[in-house]
């Protein structure tokens, strides 16, 4: 089964890839859609918050919904074989598919939390870099026409997060 890395934004060229800020409330920062056809399976994710937040408290949730958030489409070169030579991801793409950064969220009524971290908001905070791998018999499974996603929720001033999903197909 191949191996796919995505971004919470498009895939780096000439420029870094890019940090995207998050909200005050719910904001889904990346979101895979499987197909009718395929679950995926999550091997990683993780991610990275630029500054701390000044006051408050911050969640970031690794979670399969039933209902798209509204995002920017990723394209094809967006969602990265690990293998060079795997073939192209199989996926959904589209803005209620997979992409980055929800202009909405759309109204969830069911889903499946695999992973939630508080983020520490004090001056000083170190623990801004979260990364996750899962052991083989313990890796989920996100069911056919599903939405995973990383979302996050800031209750004050907003940092910027780069984050990712690794899954087998």
């Amino acid at each position: 089964m191949p191996i796919y890395t995505a971004w919470n934004g498009p895939m780096p060229t000439t420029a870094a890839q890019a940090s995207v800020a998050v909200a005050v409330g719910v904001k889904t920062m990346l979101q895979i859609a499987t197909p009718a056809t395929r679950m995926i399976q999550l091997v990683g994710w993780g991610y990275s918050i630029d500054i701390a937040p000044a006051a408050g408290i911050g969640t970031v949730e690794l979670l399969q919904t039933d209902v798209a958030a509204t995002v920017t489409a990723h394209v094809a070169a967006g969602v990265q074989p690990i293998d060079p030579n795997a073939p192209a991801s199989l996926m959904t793409l589209g803005v209620s598919a997979t992409g980055y950064t929800a202009s909405a969220e759309g109204t969830t009524t069911a889903a499946r939390v695999f992973a939630a971290r508080k983020v520490p908001v004090a001056a000083g905070s170190t623990d801004l870099t979260y990364d996750y791998v899962w052991m083989p018999d313990a890796r989920p499974w996100v069911a056919v026409s599903k939405f995973l996603r990383v979302r996050t929720t800031f209750s004050a001033t907003t940092p910027t997060m780069l984050c990712y999903i690794t899954w087998l197909e």
